[in-house]
């Protein structure tokens, strides 16, 4: 009797491993993963960063002319998406495919997890704000939504996912990289 029910048990197992789809967190529309944003109003406006594309590219831009910056609903379209594309420039560098799988894998997690409020820090005034993005492309409707993994600088602000700490300091040796 016990072999039987263990044996079902297994089976049941094998059943539901070989059925299940496997749950893909970068969709094939995406063109996108993670952004450094790097904003500072106090002389003149300066704006900087690089983003990561789904190849592993590292496409850099700075004082773009044209730039789409998500609203409220932290939404970006794909046609938003291809013109701020257009003001970057490949920097060259691409991200090795066990990084980028690893550091991919974690956009999910990092998404269903809480941001702090923002919180305005005065003994860094005039330093400009750093921000951290991922994002989650649906295919249904061609958007992207900005999730924010962490600001810094004037304003902080920090994704509370345990994984959020490790893209941050990936990212911040990737932007330590592209500075050389």
């Amino acid at each position: 009797m016990k072999a039987t029910i263990k044996y079902s048990l297994f089976i049941v197992l094998i059943l539901l491993l070989t059925t299940c789809k496997k749950m893909h967190v970068v969709t094939e529309g995406q063109k996108i993963l993670f952004q450094y944003d790097y904003i500072n109003y106090s002389r003149g406006f300066e704006h900087s960063g690089f983003i990561i594309d789904n190849e592993g590219n590292i496409l850099y831009y700075n004082k773009p002319e044209k730039w789409n910056f998500p609203g409220k609903e932290k939404i970006l379209t794909q046609a938003e998406i291809e013109e701020n594309l257009l003001s970057c420039t490949l920097s060259g560098r691409i991200i090795p495919k066990g990084d980028l799988k690893k550091f991919t894998n974690y956009i999910n997690n990092i998404a269903a997890s809480k941001v702090t409020a923002p919180r305005i820090r005065p003994k860094a005034a005039k330093s400009g704000t750093i921000s951290y993005y991922c994002f989650l492309y649906s295919e249904s409707n061609s958007e992207y939504k900005v999730v924010t993994i962490k600001t810094d600088g004037e304003m902080e602000s920090d994704n509370l996912n345990f994984y959020s700490r490790k893209v941050v300091e990936w990212m911040k040796g990737i932007q330590k990289s592209l500075n050389k």
